[in-house]
């Protein structure tokens, strides 16, 4: 069975730095990319970075300069960087990962920015 296991959040003060991360188990095959998403209360879920099996990366206008998304392909994890964070960060965090065939979530991590 496919899981996504998430961690890394918590509350932190603005200016501070969290690093998420995410590993992919249970079978999961043809990785053609993996990423971070967030929804803060009221609003869509937005991208915030992803990443291809070939390496090309993408990331939301709001945190480019901020975060770094990597992955460690062998063993199907991947990571963001987040620092300098701001209270427009708070949010909870989805992992996805994108395969030739389906997606799949994880259960989301809490991000809160409080001073």
């Amino acid at each position: 069975q496919v899981q996504l296991v998430e961690s890394g959040g918590g509350l932190v003060q603005p200016g501070a730095s969290l690093r998420l991360s995410c590993q992919a188990s249970g079978g999961i095959y043809s990785i053609n990319a993996m990423g971070w998403y967030r929804q803060a209360p009221g609003k869509e879920r937005d991208l915030v970075a992803g990443v291809t099996s070939r390496g090309l990366t993408k990331y939301g206008d709001s945190v480019k300069g901020r975060f770094t998304i990597s992955t460690d392909g062998a063993n199907n994890w991947v990571y963001l960087q987040m620092d300098d964070l701001k209270p427009e960060d708070t949010a909870v965090y989805y992992c996805k990962v994108e395969t030739g065939f389906t997606n799949y979530w994880g259960q989301g991590t809490q991000v809160t920015v409080s001073s």
